[in-house]
């Protein structure tokens, strides 16, 4: 049986997502082609050698529209011949990139296919593809989830609520996430997976967001980020206690990983950096939204034939800090174990791109570390949740 391994890994450092962010004068298709080039060049590879390139991204309107995975491979200057499409799954479309690129080295339908993600929220702001007055769920929804569906941070407060998540422990957690990202900056071990960005404004080669200097008193000063007396009415277990600290950020970025088979690999000379084992995919309560990730690792680890014990590192997306910490009170997974070099609410969350952003953080990790297996797992709009378990090969 034909297996599908990670050869190269990629990503731009991580920009704030507003005017004047450090990757705001990019243009989200060069923000790609950028990190498209990288891993070509990186591997060594003939680029006409490709049988797909499947990218993510969740606004794909404005400067984001028209598959702009295909301009983007065109914009590296790379062969015409090769084909591109552009998925979404909400936050986890570039993780649900990886799984069909792989499943298609699996299945025989590709050699060599490259998963990537962008998203550029400096330039395509968040539901810049909802126009004023549409509504993208429709009245049956409204029916079936009566008051309708809510904002995600009203989720990540439900959440909070439910797993009595206390603001203390989302604020320590956030810190915890900013002190291990400065900590592996400082370390350098993002320079494998960095490939710095040329701009107007000069070479972007760090991530914009990180603080190292967040302390849980600064946090502690910070006001509730989704206080709404509409959803307080709804929701009266809600005690407001998510703010912009313990919440992944709004960002620019790309990040792509090449995949092929290890019969192909070692033919083109190409050294794996990890198999990829099994994959999950779930749909959970569109309400609470953001627990996909719970039955998501479940459902990965059981078709894995592996238990939580014997994965030595986890990358769970820093949507919210109540997200992760209802993950870990549900799975007892060490938290010493967890998004080791920190995680989003540090590092920052370009949507489209942060799949594949956390896979090759995750691939580098497994490297540095000496780690057999890993898991990573996201939270999407909508009640959705993206698992992979990786296994190192040497």
């Amino acid at each position: 049986m034909r297996d599908a391994v990670i050869v190269e890994a990629v990503r731009t450092p991580i920009g704030k997502g507003k005017p004047g962010g450090a990757l705001s004068a990019v243009h989200p298709v060069e923000l790609l082609a950028h990190t498209l080039r990288a891993l070509v060049t990186r591997s060594g590879i003939d680029p006409a050698l490709v049988d797909d390139v499947i990218g993510g991204c969740v606004d794909q309107v404005g400067e984001q529209a028209m598959n702009t995975t295909r301009y983007a491979w065109l914009a590296a200057g790379l062969p015409e011949s090769v084909p591109a499409t552009t998925v979404d799954r909400q936050c986890g479309s570039s993780q649900q990139a990886v799984h069909f690129a792989a499943q298609g080295v699996i299945a025989g339908a590709y050699d060599l296919v490259v998963a990537c993600g962008i998203e550029s929220m400096s330039r395509v702001p968040m539901w810049s593809n909802v126009p004023p007055g549409a509504d993208p769920f429709s009245a049956a929804i409204a029916a079936r989830y009566p008051g309708g569906p809510v904002p995600q941070g009203i989720s990540a407060e439900l959440i909070a609520a439910a797993w009595s998540v206390s603001r203390e422990a989302m604020d320590a957690f956030a810190c915890d996430s900013h002190a291990k990202a400065a900590q592996a900056r400082a370390a350098g071990l993002f320079e494998a997976e960095l490939a710095p960005v040329a701009t107007p404004a000069g070479i972007v080669t760090a991530d914009e967001s990180v603080r190292p200097g967040t302390t849980p008193e600064i946090l502690a000063g910070l006001r509730p980020a989704f206080t709404d007396p509409g959803q307080a009415e709804r929701f009266p277990q809600i005690d407001w206690s998510v703010t912009a600290g313990n919440s992944s950020p709004i960002n620019d970025g790309a990040s792509a990983v090449l995949i092929t088979s290890s019969g192909t690999a070692a033919r083109l000379g190409l050294r794996p950096l990890a198999r990829l084992h099994s994959f999950a995919v779930t749909g959970s309560d569109p309400l609470l939204m953001l627990t996909g990730v719970i039955p998501a690792t479940e459902k990965v680890l059981r078709r894995a034939g592996l238990s939580l014990a014997e994965i030595d590192l986890f990358e769970v997306n820093e949507a919210f800090a109540s997200v992760v910490l209802a993950w870990q009170q549900e799975t007892g997974a060490d938290p010493a174990k967890v998004n080791v070099h920190g995680g989003a609410i540090a590092l920052g969350h370009p949507l489209g791109a942060s799949g594949t952003r956390l896979m090759t953080t995750l691939v580098h990790a497994m490297r540095e570390r000496g780690a057999r297996y890993a898991l990573q797992t996201m939270c999407e709009a909508g009640g959705l949740a993206n698992a992979t378990v990786l296994e190192a090969l040497d």
